[in-house]
Formats: C-alpha cells, sequence, structure tokens
C-alpha cells in the first residue's frame, strides 16, 4: 500500500519532470505558490474542492476559472487531476516534494536549525556562511527554537545531523561519568 508521502513524492516527481521537459521548473514554482496562498487564505476553498458531495464537473470548472489566467495550463491541469483523484488535500505535500527537486537541481540546500534562542540576524547569517562553505552551495535557513536544548544549536542539512546542543554535551558527560 502506498503511503500519503510516497504519493506526493509521485506527483511531485511527475509535475517536475513535466516542467523539466517544458523548460519551466521555476515558473512552475512560483505558479505552484500563487495556488498555495490562495488556498491557504480560503480553507472553505479547499473543502469545496474536495467534497464528494459536489460534482466533479463543477469542481474542475471552478478551478479553471479561478487559475487559467493567472498559472501555466500543465499546473491548472495537474490541479484538477489532483481534484479528480480525490487528492486535492495533498496539494501541499506535492508542492514540498516539487520544492525539494527543484532545490536539488539549483544546488541549493534546507538548514533546519534548532537553537535554544532566537538566533541574532548576524548569527544567522555566519552560520549561513559557514553551511554554504560546508556544503560547497547555496544554503536556505529554516530556524526555530527549542528552549529543552538548554544552549548551542541542532542542524540538520542534507540529511545529516550536527548536534552541538548542551543537552547532548550533558547526556554524553553523564555517559561517561556512569561508565
Amino acid at each position: 500500500m502506498i503511503t500519503m508521502t510516497e504519493m506526493n513524492k509521485e506527483y511531485g516527481t511527475a509535475l517536475f519532470m513535466l516542467a523539466k521537459e517544458c523548460g519551466a521548473e521555476s515558473k512552475y514554482a512560483v505558479d505552484l505558490e500563487c495556488v498555495m496562498e490562495v488556498f491557504s487564505a480560503s480553507h472553505e476553498y479547499i473543502d469545496f474542492l474536495a467534497s464528494p458531495t459536489i460534482p466533479l464537473q463543477e469542481r474542475l470548472s471552478a478551478l479553471k476559472e479561478a487559475f487559467s489566467q493567472a498559472i501555466d495550463e500543465n499546473v491548472l491541469s495537474f490541479l484538477q487531476l489532483l481534484c479528480e483523484r480525490g487528492r486535492i488535500r495533498s496539494l501541499s505535500g506535492c508542492v514540498e516534494e516539487y520544492k525539494k527537486l527543484l532545490d536539488v537541481q539549483n544546488s541549493i540546500s534546507t538548514a533546519y536549525i534548532k537553537s535554544a534562542v532566537e538566533l541574532t540576524e548576524e548569527e544567522k547569517e555566519k552560520l549561513k556562511d559557514k553551511l554554504e562553505i560546508k556544503c560547497g552551495h547555496s544554503v536556505i535557513l529554516e530556524c526555530t527554537v527549542d528552549e529543552s536544548l538548554m544552549g548551542g544549536l541542532v542542524v540538520e542539512i542534507d540529511g545529516k545531523i550536527i548536534d552541538g546542543s548542551l543537552k547532548t554535551r550533558l547526556y554524553e558527560v553523564k555517559d561517561v561519568i556512569s561508565k
């Protein structure tokens, strides 16, 4: 049985491959962002598109009316396909997968940073510069605060975790002492 994550990956990858064929990877990303903004501004719209009690043709027409002038026809067809297959609520996961593929193509990594306290802009910039040197390409930071770390940082980038938190160091000291 296919999981929701695998399905999002399949749909996102299919759209990305189509975008590559058309040479429109960035354009499709902008179009998807436009659609996500509309959907996040009006949650009722997703409910409408996902409702099995509303005839499919009416839902598909609503998508066409809302987006045909604003986005590429292939992106519109993608939205309609998700709607037809009852998967429109999965759009955000598909878009996330699409963006990951675009970032890989453009040699951009996202670093997920957890810190015990809010980082200053200067600290973020220094961290970004160091990570870009280490990775050899552009890095985007996604920073969150996790007070349970007590101090330091945890960085997750390209499937690797760099744990420089005080919490982990204290656990390591505890293990050494208890041996």
